[in-house]
C-alpha cells in the first residue's frame, strides 16, 4: 500500500460472468490503488476486462470477491451514490441527453446534483475542448468525436475527486486524442484522479502509471516510460 491514502483501493476484484454452459472470468484478482491527482491508464485489448473493472467501481456490477474502498472505508456495491462532485463517469455511450444542447448537457450535474457550477466554469471546459462554437447545437447536430468531447466536458466540468473514464479518444482524430488527454491531465493537476480504460498508446506521454490487462488480470504495472524518458509499453 502507499504512504498516501489512496481515494481508491481495489483488493482482489473478482467477476464471472456465465454465458451458456461457460464461465468467464471477466475480472480475476485486481488490485490496485488511485492516488488523489494520480492519472492511471487501464490498458489491453478487446475484452481483456477494463470495462469490467470501471463498471465494478462505479457499482454498475457487483464482485464476486473482492472489496473496493473509498478513502479506506469499504463500499458494498462499488461507488454508486457518490455526488458528481465526488465521481464522475464517462461511459462509451455518452449518456448526453438528445433534447438538450451541448452547455445544457455540460451544465447537467449542476442541475441534478447540489453542485453550483458557475457559467464561467462551463465556458472554460467547453473552450478547453474546442466545443465553444458548438455550444447551442443539439447533440445530433455535432461530430460523435465531438458528442464524446462534450460527455468528456460534462464529467470535468464539476472538478470530481474521481473521473472514470471508458475510451475517452475513441473518436478523437489525430488533433483532439492528445488534446482529450492533455484535459485530463489538467484535472489532475487541479485535484481529480483519473482512471482511464483506453487502447490509445497516446496516453502513454500524459499518464503517471499504467495498468495493462490480459484475460481479466493485471499483467504490468508501473511507470509508462523507460530510463530514456520516451513512451513504451516494454514488458518486465
Amino acid at each position: 500500500m502507499s504512504e498516501r491514502t489512496a481515494v481508491v483501493s481495489a483488493l482482489s476484484l473478482t467477476k464471472e460472468f456465465v454465458r451458456g454452459s461457460e464461465r468467464v472470468h471477466a475480472v480475476e484478482d485486481v488490485t490496485f490503488e488511485l492516488n488523489p491527482g494520480e492519472l492511471i491508464a487501464l490498458l489491453g485489448p478487446s475484452g481483456s476486462g477494463k470495462t469490467t473493472v470501471l463498471n465494478l467501481l462505479a457499482g454498475w456490477e457487483e464482485p464476486d470477491d473482492g472489496r473496493l474502498l473509498w478513502e479506506g472505508s469499504e463500499r458494498v456495491r462499488g461507488f454508486a451514490g457518490l455526488g458528481w462532485d465526488e465521481l464522475a463517469l464517462l461511459p462509451q455511450t455518452h449518456g448526453l441527453l438528445n433534447e438538450l444542447s451541448v452547455r445544457e448537457n455540460v451544465s447537467l450535474p449542476n442541475r441534478l446534483g447540489s453542485l453550483s457550477i458557475e457559467d464561467e466554469r462551463v465556458t472554460q471546459i467547453l473552450d478547453e475542448l474546442g466545443l465553444s462554437q458548438l455550444a447551442d447545437r443539439l447533440p445530433h447536430e455535432i461530430s460523435l468525436g465531438e458528442q464524446q468531447r462534450a460527455a468528456l466536458a460534462r464529467a470535468l466540468v464539476g472538478s470530481p475527486r474521481v473521473l472514470l473514464a471508458d475510451e475517452p479518444s475513441g473518436h478523437q482524430d489525430a488533433v483532439w486524442a492528445p488534446g482529450v488527454f492533455k484535459a485530463l491531465r489538467h484535472a489532475c493537476q487541479k485535484g481529480t484522479s483519473c482512471l482511464v480504460a483506453t487502447h490509445n498508446e497516446e496516453v502513454l506521454n500524459f499518464v503517471d502509471r499504467i495498468l495493462e490487462m490480459r484475460d481479466g488480470r493485471i499483467v504490468v504495472t508501473g511507470d509508462p516510460r523507460p530510463g530514456d524518458g520516451s513512451p513504451s509499453l516494454a514488458r518486465p
